[in-house]
């Protein structure tokens, strides 16, 4: 799977196809990556209006960077869980649970990942709403709010991979992650953003 390389119409048509894979991880690491991208493009502009704008090109492209992959991991990872699902249930039960649990604790990694990478970005391109070029206001704006959706989506794949794991903190890191992106939202961008 190289969804990288697809165009943006291609990759639509791999998400829309009866497939398992990809699906909300994928799509939440790219939706991420493009809030990142338009966090660097207001970032550009904002050179003359802010004195961290050289910076924050360079935060916002390492952050795509850091997600764009996901979409591919996050694809694997689910097709690990698909196959150990797979695995004969009339056979050894404990291996075959013992697969399931390492393919739904990857399963449950990723995603974090990418909405622990999802906040960064939200957190940048609110301080590029606030301090940036006026004009890119709504670029920005629109980075937090996408960046909060790839959080949201992410977060609720970790709640579903955990469904059966009591206590691991892995579920609460999700749901402080998503707590803290609707924050940035509402104090960076006010009620109508």
């Amino acid at each position: 799977m190289d969804f990288s390389s697809q165009s943006v119409r291609e990759f639509c048509e791999t998400i829309s196809a009866e497939t398992s894979a990809p699906g909300g991880g994928s799509v939440a690491a790219i939706v991420g990556a493009m809030a990142a991208s338009l966090t660097a493009m207001a970032a550009r502009f904002s050179k003359e209006h802010w004195e961290d704008a050289a910076g924050a090109v360079a935060q916002a492209e390492s952050m795509k960077a850091r997600l764009l992959p996901f979409a591919e991991e996050d694809a694997a990872a689910y097709e690990q869980v698909l196959t150990a699902l797979r695995l004969p249930r009339d056979g050894d039960s404990e291996a075959r649970d013992t697969a399931l649990g390492q393919a739904l604790s990857r399963a449950t990694d990723v995603p974090l990942e990418i909405a622990e990478a999802s906040v960064d970005v939200a957190m940048l391109a609110a301080e590029l709403a606030k301090r940036g070029n006026p004009n890119l206001q709504g670029d920005a704006a629109a980075a937090v709010y996408l960046a909060e959706a790839a959080v949201r989506a992410s977060a609720n794949l970790v709640e579903i991979n955990l469904a059966t794991r009591e206590g691991d903190e892995r579920l609460e890191r999700a749901r402080a992650l998503v707590g803290i992106v609707q924050g940035i939202s509402r104090r960076g961008l006010g009620p109508a953003g």
